[in-house]
């Protein structure tokens, strides 16, 4: 394995290298960082070089600062760096949001496209994730950011990992680890061209639509206009799993994966 930081714009990525072959990039969700994907690297490096990274504001990435900047971009300057394009594009939950973003910005870039329990710009979300979501934002804004990461751990869309002691112990640790900077902060993150929802018609590379059996509703449903938004998209739901589908239940989401994924 090789690892180091690069620089993007005024900030800096942490980025980690493993195996030989076409690259997969994996992108993590929020709160969380390149550890959440512990159960695939093994697995994945037989075949492909697997790059994974903290986002801009997580992990041991920095901070954003005040300038504007957009994670596809960031993503777009790593790989580009580490001589690793076109990539298939691996992304869960704000990572998928992320990865989705990318391809429409980067197409040559963008090899394959995989998105897993996505989050999508311009979704309706449920009433009850906003009421959700606000009461830890706010928490957060009190000057609680411990409470916040409480808050977050208990969310009905950790359940599923939660009913698994050491999946919870692991994303308690990731999450313990997480600055909060999101919550208590503006941050001056773009995503140039319209919301998402607006241009699937745009995505062109072979996609893998992926959604944990007993992930919440909102996730199941933008699953569903992913799928039927992507030409050609194949969508999978994993029996038994969650929003963390990767990490609770890894030899299945792998499985599925490597099934997807071409040479």
């Amino acid at each position: 394995m090789s690892e180091g930081f690069h620089k993007v714009g005024g900030g800096r990525i942490f980025w980690q290298d493993d195996g030989a072959g076409a690259p997969v990039v994996l992108l993590h969700g929020f709160g969380l960082d390149r550890r959440m994907w512990d159960d695939q690297v093994a697995s994945l490096a037989r075949r492909y070089r697997v790059i994974r990274y903290d986002m801009r504001g997580y992990g041991r990435s920095s901070m954003p600062g005040a300038e504007a900047y957009s994670h596809a971009d960031d993503l777009d300057a790593l790989l580009s760096g580490l001589g690793a394009t076109p990539a298939h594009v691996v992304g869960l939950s704000n990572g998928g949001r992320t990865a989705l973003r990318f391809a429409l910005a980067y197409p040559a870039a963008t090899r394959s496209l995989t998105l897993v329990d996505a989050a999508l710009d311009g979704h309706g979300w449920s009433s009850d994730w906003q009421t959700l979501w606000g009461a830890i934002d706010r928490t957060a804004k009190s000057g609680d950011v411990e409470g916040a990461k409480r808050l977050w751990l208990e969310h009905p869309l950790f359940a599923a990992a939660r009913s698994q002691p050491a999946v919870a112990s692991r994303l308690a640790a990731i999450v313990g680890d997480y600055s909060g900077w999101h919550w208590v902060n503006p941050d001056p993150g773009t995503a140039a061209g319209g919301p998402a929802i607006t241009r699937l018609a745009e995505i062109r590379m072979p996609t893998l639509v992926v959604v944990g059996q007993r992930d919440l509703a909102d996730f199941h449903a933008v699953a569903g206009t992913l799928a039927s938004g992507i030409a050609g998209a194949v969508r999978v739901e994993v029996p038994n799993a969650g929003h963390m589908v990767n990490m609770e239940a890894p030899a299945a989401f792998n499985r599925v994966l490597a099934d997807f994924l071409p040479s």
